[in-house]
């Protein structure tokens, strides 16, 4: 027969001289057989990995270091040693998804750490890479690990190719500002809208090479975005993107927009309120609050910074078609008082918050209308005999 232990224990922060009660549990199958818990840190580079293997107890199990390749051969004769319930953190970096992806269809349960938050709960003067993994692994025995948010597979792939065809956008949108630039050097004036066909025609006929050689780029990006674009619809019609057509209905939000903002968001049940959403997106002010005095500053820009760019790309997008709605009432009202730039960011937080009630809701966006104030006939009244009055004082 199995029994679940719990035990109390107390464990000590590898950089401060803290310490830290936590509940740690163990499965006992007999009165002799006694299968303990290890809790592993992976400090995940590029080519390789440091791990550190502790047990309930807090006393070091191994510390190795193994390669990390495509085989992953090395990774699985580590995994083969350790009991098949430990529990495996590591931080998230560029090469993650892969390495998570390996270790979670072996069946272990592993968890990705947010790197900005656990280097501030443990950050220390002398940093190595045995002391990030055994300081991975003390946090998870503790149950300090700040984690990250992993997608399904689905939304993932998504995610991937949202972000392709966008990176694509934008590559042609500096093959463009470099046209721009070359222009404004040699003090040439085209008259017309930019990159038609007109337009095109006499920036060819300008015969300059570097002019020429951005144009062959434009065209070229121009074919691979058409691709990418036919390649994601074939792939969102297999499956109900009910979140994608929700948020068509804001205004500013096209089809692939759309796509990019779900990819990012993922689960909206994840968010508590809107504000999160928004700071997720990195939108709010930088706060210190310190002796009964609070102080804002620039946004902090943490999260996800494409959803970041895109809600401040549907902003501009409403910007530049002139449309009369919520957003863009806020924004003119702002305008006045901070400027542009500042008013944009301010609307994109504002979007986001829009974005998180279409979603947790499941409802088309519906534009508040106008209110229109009632004539208060008393008060003008009162400034028509005031007036009255100014003018009898001044023929006095």
């Amino acid at each position: 027969m199995t029994h679940l232990c719990f035990r109390f224990d107390t464990v000590t922060n590898p950089h401060h001289n803290s310490r830290i009660d936590i509940i740690s549990y163990r499965h006992i199958i007999s009165d002799i057989d006694v299968i303990w818990l290890m809790y592993v840190g992976i400090d995940l580079h590029k080519k390789y990995m440091q791990i550190a293997v502790i047990d309930e107890d807090g006393r070091t199990v191994s510390e190795t270091r193994v390669n990390n390749d495509a085989s992953q051969y090395s990774l699985k004769r580590f995994l083969n040693t350790i009991p098949e319930d430990s529990q495996i953190v590591m931080e998230s970096c560029n090469v993650w998804r892969r390495v998570y992806r390996y270790i979670q269809d072996r069946g272990f349960s592993v968890m990705l750490s947010d790197p900005f938050k656990t280097r501030a709960i443990a950050s220390a003067k002398i940093k190595t890479d045995k002391i990030d993994a055994m300081t991975l692994a003390t946090l998870l025995r503790a149950g300090m690990i700040p984690a990250s948010y992993v997608a399904p597979p689905d939304i993932m792939d998504l995610r991937d190719m949202a972000r392709h065809r966008f990176g694509l956008v934008n590559m042609r949108r500096r093959a463009k500002t470099f046209i721009h630039g070359t222009l404004l050097m040699e003090g040439i004036k085209i008259h017309g809208n930019p990159f038609t066909k007109k337009y095109i025609e006499a920036l060819r006929n300008l015969h300059d090479y570097r002019i020429d050689n951005y144009l062959s780029v434009i065209e070229t990006l121009n074919d691979t975005i058409k691709k990418t674009a036919t390649d994601i619809c074939a792939a969102v019609r297999e499956r109900d993107e009910n979140d994608a057509r929700l948020l068509m209905t804001i205004p500013g939000i096209g089809y692939y927009s759309a796509l990019l903002i779900v990819s990012e968001i993922g689960d909206i049940g994840r968010f508590p309120d809107s504000h999160h959403l928004s700071s997720y997106a990195g939108l709010v002010p930088s706060t210190h609050s310190s002796g009964g005095r609070t102080q804002y500053g620039r946004i902090t820009k943490r999260g996800s910074r494409h959803l970041r760019w895109i809600l401040n790309e549907c902003v501009n997008s409403n910007k530049r078609t002139k449309q009369n709605n919520d957003i863009m009432s806020f924004y003119h009202r702002l305008n006045a008082k901070i400027g542009p730039q500042k008013a944009t960011t301010a609307a994109a937080s504002k979007l986001a918050r829009v974005i998180f009630w279409v979603l947790k809701e499941q409802r088309e966006f519906v534009p508040n209308m106008p209110k229109v104030r009632k004539p208060n006939l008393a008060s003008q009244s009162r400034t028509a005999a005031n007036y009255n009055l100014r003018v009898k004082a001044s023929r006095l």
